[in-house]
């Protein structure tokens, strides 16, 4: 199997992915050991002084003020880590866990953290291993960082409380001990600092906003084929997507969708049949969706361009600088995620606005006065119903999506005495951007079923992208022959599509 070097520095969206899936290990790299070996020696060399530091030899948060002796700092960590270990509701999806794992590592990696090299080869060993502590998913403000949920992730490296360990693709419930045992890995016992850095981070929130942008990257490219299929499906005009409309407004996103859909189009014999219609303008949901789409193009790249820095970032407190004069032990806030919060929050919005947009083609497609068929595409209209209730499903999703599109940095609670009176609620807003990307891929295959059965009902062929959909689609629905229960094949569809069905035939 593939190995990438975890050095803090250069670690991609799609590794992390791979690491998590399993296809790609993970080691520590030797530049990576060695300053991480170097700013251990500046902690050793604090406690040494008898100097008081936050977070080597005090308290947390609010009880920063209080000194603990030195006889006490391995107390000082496993305390700090069970009591913040106590998260809520739904567990994590354990190949999320490896995900915030990896990611964590990364960032120990860089090496300004002060802990030892080995922690982060326990951490390393764990996800090549497979090995993923039990997680609740609530518990994290999105500042001073993910502290409930890497506390029940470092747990696990204690060797307390509960892992999933995947056996042969299962994942199996068993206590954390005895799956590091079984993986021939020692607990750790948590020394100065340790603790603290290994539970405040950005670790939570980036592996759930790398899914997003992943997914995103998918779906806007799902957007756009959907659009050209439902161009096709009403006999639409092509001639919104020409190259010098997008030209003379610059925007790169808009720019990226109009060439997709004009390409896909391309070659269609719809198009020409249509030419001398009295049609003098589609609806907005048709030819303003690549000034719809583009705009979401836009975001997902500055979404990737932040989230990329980030999952390669110290975000723990404090870090340790060596210099040519010595070392720097300075507090600060990287922890704070606010940067992924505006993110995710903005992706959530715009997987609404896509899904808005997908549902009103839907609309269009199964109504006569534009498709020219059948009612709903019913093969017996009255006495069946078609696909009218697809487009029921495709409002309902809207509907969820409005309301997880509320933004979650709005909502700040002031917590440890006032100590942390700003969060940024990115855990939150993290979470609920991945959400609403699964939500926006059952619209838009609920659109792909709609307009693939209207244009099997027309005589001439589609552009050449439309027609490799059409048969992409069939291999995963089935032609509607009278009414049939359709839940099985939109999320079938929708998983396929947040798969990379589509990317696979398109790139």
């Amino acid at each position: 199997m593939d190995v990438v070097e975890i050095e803090g520095n250069n670690l991609t969206l799609e590794e992390v992915k791979a690491v998590s899936n399993g296809s790609l290990e993970a080691s520590l790299s030797s530049g990576s050991r060695e300053r991480m070996q170097a700013s251990r020696k500046a902690v050793e060399d604090v406690l040494d002084s008898g100097e008081v530091v936050y977070g080597i030899n005090t308290g947390f948060g609010a009880l920063s003020s209080v000194s603990i002796g030195v006889g006490e700092l391995e107390d000082l960590q496993s305390n700090l880590v069970r009591s913040h270990a106590c998260g809520v509701g739904e567990r994590m999806d354990p190949e999320d866990v490896l995900m915030m794992m990896i990611i964590r590592a990364n960032s120990l990696a860089k090496g300004v953290s002060g802990i030892r090299p080995g922690v982060v080869d326990l951490i390393l060993g764990m996800v090549n291993s497979r090995i993923a502590p039990v997680v609740p998913r609530i518990g994290s403000l999105g500042a001073s960082g993910d502290l409930a949920p890497l506390s029940h992730m470092t747990m696990g490296m204690m060797g307390e409380g509960d892992c999933l360990v995947d056996v042969g693709g299962e994942w199996i419930s068993m206590h954390s001990r005895t799956a590091l045992e079984n993986a021939e890995l020692k607990p750790i016992m948590l020394q100065a600092k340790e603790g603290l850095s290994l539970i405040n981070g950005t670790s939570q929130m980036c592996a759930y906003l790398t899914q997003t942008v992943l997914n995103m990257e998918t779906l806007c490219l799902a957007a756009d084929v959907s659009v050209a299929c439902s161009v096709e499906a009403i006999r639409g005009s092509h001639k919104p997507f020409d190259r010098r409309i997008h030209a003379s407004r610059p925007q790169v996103g808009q720019s990226i969708s109009a060439a997709r859909i004009i390409e896909l189009l391309s070659d269609s014999d719809i198009a020409i049949s249509h030419e001398d219609c009295d049609r003098v303008q589609d609806a907005y949901s048709f030819r303003c969706s690549p000034q719809v789409h583009g705009p979401v193009i836009d975001l997902v790249r500055e979404a990737r361009r932040i989230l990329e820095i980030e999952i390669n970032s110290a975000t723990d407190n404090p870090l340790v600088f060596i210099e040519e004069d010595g070392a720097s032990i300075i507090s600060g806030g990287n922890f704070h995620g606010q940067n992924l919060a505006l993110a995710s929050d903005s992706i959530a919005i715009a997987c609404h606005e896509l899904a808005s947009i997908s549902e009103r083609r839907i609309n269009q497609i199964l109504d006569p006065n534009w498709s020219a068929q059948k009612a709903f595409l019913a093969g017996n209209e009255g006495l069946e119903s078609g696909l009218m209730i697809v487009q029921y499903v495709a409002a309902a999703i809207i509907s969820e999506l409005q309301i997880l599109s509320s933004p979650a940095t709005i909502s700040n609670v002031p917590v440890s005495m006032g100590k942390e009176d700003h969060a940024s609620m990115g855990a939150t807003g993290t979470y609920r951007s991945l959400k609403s990307t699964i939500l926006l891929s059952q619209v838009l295959a609920n659109e792909f079923i709609c307009s693939i059965e209207a244009l099997e009902a027309i005589e001439e062929s589609p552009g050449l992208g439309v027609s490799k959909v059409v048969n992409w689609v069939r291999t995963h629905v089935d032609k509607l022959e009278g009414d049939r229960s359709m839940t099985n094949d939109c999320e079938q569809l929708s998983e396929s599509i947040l798969d990379g069905g589509l990317t696979g035939i398109f790139g």
